[in-house]
């Protein structure tokens, strides 16, 4: 089984999959990781240099990739449900699990910042959130809180695994 971690940047994607792999005892996959060690460059580098869209489409390769790797659990970039095709793998390779995370928490988490190309500015993170969490949402098999410790939240997708087994 595939676990894939989605949600907003802030919503401790990378942080969780690692408590959750260890948990699991299953290796660990952070897609922009993956993206930054295949290509020699930050996201940050890759958005200016190339753009949203040729990083969307390495994104999406990263991803069919990572659904090679059963089992694993796989911590994706906020954005990767922007593409449909994205959400079909997502969907069709393993469970996605929406790490759930209020406003106040995530602009504590991520302030805006020259590093975060799509969160630079006051007001970017609330107009993120508005895009993507209809379709986190709409497409995650569980929504978990993301609020709490890593392990704290690693235990609930652990319960919530459980439930759906």
């Amino acid at each position: 089984m595939i676990v894939y971690l989605v949600g907003m940047p802030g919503a401790g994607k990378s942080v969780v999959g690692k408590e959750l792999a260890a948990r699991l005892g299953v290796p660990f996959i952070d897609l922009d990781a993956e993206i930054e060690q295949d290509r020699g460059k930050s996201v940050g580098e890759i958005f200016a240099e190339l753009g949203e869209p040729a990083f969307r489409g390495m994104e999406a390769a990263t991803l069919v990739k990572a659904s090679m790797n059963d089992p694993s659990v796989v911590a994706c970039g906020g954005g990767v449900v922007l593409e449909p095709a994205n959400r079909i793998t997502l969907r069709n390779t393993g469970i996605a699990i929406f790490l759930s995370v209020g406003i106040e928490q995530l602009r504590e988490r991520v302030p805006p910042a020259s590093d975060r190309p799509l969160i630079r500015h006051e007001g970017d993170l609330e107009r993120l959130l508005a895009e993507r969490g209809p379709l986190y949402r709409e497409f995650a098999a569980h929504v978990v809180d993301g609020s709490g410790t890593p392990k704290q939240v690693a235990d609930s997708i652990v319960e919530e695994l459980r439930w759906s087994a």
